[in-house]
């Protein structure tokens, strides 16, 4: 790997943790939520940097229209989604720490201990994953993918039918 990739690798993943933290650090729900998805998207950078565009664009939508609906979501249902009251968002705190200590710990063993290979001469071109992906999905992903997507247009039916046989009660 060249040293420029190294350091887009290095920012970006330090913008990971940064954000992934502040997500925990934050009394408001919507900048937690907003927290969490400018980390998503760095974790997407990283995939840009890593010549993994398909997983970059994917990670990135996914992640932008859940965090979205969660958000909303939030506005919506709980008490003091801007955090402008006492509520406290985080639990457990000295666990919390004591096991993001011994992850921390165990993620640097593994990275200082461990022989990396050479990355980049493993990995086939952008294009030939997209084409091998393509033809993974389209030959024994097939049925799965095709059950999961009738099942969620099922439910989707089954909600709406739901939603519509209410009627509001008139007094």
């Amino acid at each position: 790997m060249n040293i420029e990739r190294i350091a887009f690798l290095l920012v970006f993943g330090l913008a990971v943790i940064w954000f992934g933290w502040r997500v925990f650090m934050t009394k408001s729900m919507v900048r937690s939520a907003l927290s969490l998805l400018a980390s998503m998207v760095a974790i997407s950078f990283m995939f840009f940097v890593m010549q993994a565009e398909f997983l970059a664009v994917l990670n990135t939508m996914m992640m932008a229209t859940e965090m979205t609906i969660m958000a909303i979501f939030m506005m919506m249902y709980m008490m003091d989604p801007g955090g402008m009251g006492n509520m406290d968002m985080s639990h457990q705190k000295k666990t919390s720490i004591v096991f993001a200590l011994l992850a921390g710990s165990g993620v640097a063993t593994v990275a200082i201990f461990t022989a990396w290979i050479p990355a980049n001469e493993a990995v086939p071109l952008p294009a030939q994953q997209n084409h091998d992906l393509g033809i993974e999905l389209m030959q024994r992903s097939m049925m799965i993918f095709e059950t999961a997507g009738v099942s969620i247009l099922v439910a989707m039916i089954a909600a709406l039918a739901t939603a519509l046989s209410f009627k509001p009660i008139n007094k």
